[in-house]
């Protein structure tokens, strides 16, 4: 078997041109100002690529992060990162390292939780100085459920400001993409959500934009917030669990067996929430994705339909960061239309 990293990705849709088109319309929409300051994030693969640009390109000086992982050398990362950054005029402020040294940490203004700057443990938050800010990439409803990468404790101990971002907001709008990641995880099982017949198991804001978006794509949709409350229903092609993750599996052992019962051989759509996938296995229902994600974690990222719900993220995210730098008092409504209260 080879153990070769696969290759970069080369999709149309990340094209150099349409990655500059879209990133310089997310900063003006969202007005985003990092002049002089210092911001600490990854460099990444496929859409991800765009954080330390997206920085870069409001003003900002940029250290990031990266290593090698299973997408990617941290040397073609580094490669394509800086490629991306000559093309948008950018490269002079940026910084790609693989060292994790805490004298990065001890000088950013922003650091963002991304994927290689985590975790954002107790050795990372004490080099951090006090005046620092951590915008989360997500909401901030988001933050207490399940995530062991991120020490919110050690971080309100120290008075570094910490809220999410509201992915609502029109000038990021990540949640109506949702609809589009369900209907692509569902693809990939090998479910068209056309003339399919979808539950969806979601107890958490996901809800409304979930079933618009499989109802969008033809299928008919059953929804419910706890399992009890789809099982009185005829089977399903599939049933879509988007549940809050809890340390542990979002079904417990009883409601698999109860699953098994009622809906025998049903394929289970791993969206969101921990599932024990032996469980599962003992009454031979299927699960998808093949590869559970991290705990916690969701198994379908909005980078599965592209980059544009990734650059319209990353850049709320950042624009967080801009808000939280300012004094209370010079905080605009506007500006904290883009923040999420932790």
């Amino acid at each position: 078997m080879s153990n070769a990293v696969p290759a970069p990705e080369h999709r149309p849709g990340l094209s150099t041109a349409r990655l500059l088109r879209l990133m310089r319309r997310a900063v003006a929409e969202c007005s985003l100002d990092l002049a002089g300051r210092v911001v600490l994030t990854e460099a990444a693969t496929g859409p991800y690529v765009v954080t330390p640009i997206l920085a870069a390109l409001a003003g900002a000086e940029v250290v990031a992060w990266t290593k090698t992982t299973r997408y990617g050398t941290a040397a073609d990362i580094a490669a394509t990162t800086m490629a991306l950054a000559k093309e948008a005029g950018v490269a002079d402020r940026i910084t790609v390292t693989e060292t994790r040294d805490l004298a990065d940490v001890a000088r950013a203004d922003v650091i963002t939780n991304s994927g290689h700057v985590r975790p954002i443990d107790r050795a990372l938050i004490d080099a951090m100085k006090p005046t620092a800010v951590v915008p989360l990439m997500f909401e901030a409803w988001e933050a207490e459920a399940g995530r062991s990468d991120l020490d919110l404790t050690a971080l309100r101990a120290k008075g570094v400001q910490i809220h999410g971002t509201n992915e609502r907001h029109p000038n990021v709008d990540v949640f109506s993409y949702l609809g589009l990641m369900a209907v692509k995880l569902l693809l990939d099982a090998g479910v068209p959500a056309y003339r399919s017949r979808i539950a969806v198991l979601c107890d958490n804001p996901f809800h409304d934009y979930l079933v618009r978006g499989l109802e969008g794509a033809g299928a008919t949709v059953t929804s419910a917030a706890s399992l009890a409350g789809l099982l009185d229903q005829d089977a399903p092609d599939a049933l879509l669990v988007s549940q809050k993750p809890r340390g542990g599996s979002v079904l417990s052992a009883a409601e698999v067996e109860r699953l098994a019962s009622g809906w025998p051989g049903v394929l289970v759509a791993q969206y969101w929430g921990d599932l024990d996938r032996a469980e599962l296995a003992r009454y031979d229902l299927p699960v998808w994705p093949a590869t559970a994600p991290g705990a916690g974690h969701m198994a379908v990222l909005p980078s599965e339909v592209g980059p544009e719900p990734i650059v319209r993220l990353q850049s709320g995210g950042l624009k967080v960061g801009e808000v939280l730098l300012k004094p209370a008092a010079e905080r605009t409504a506007a500006d904290l239309e883009y923040v999420d209260e932790l």
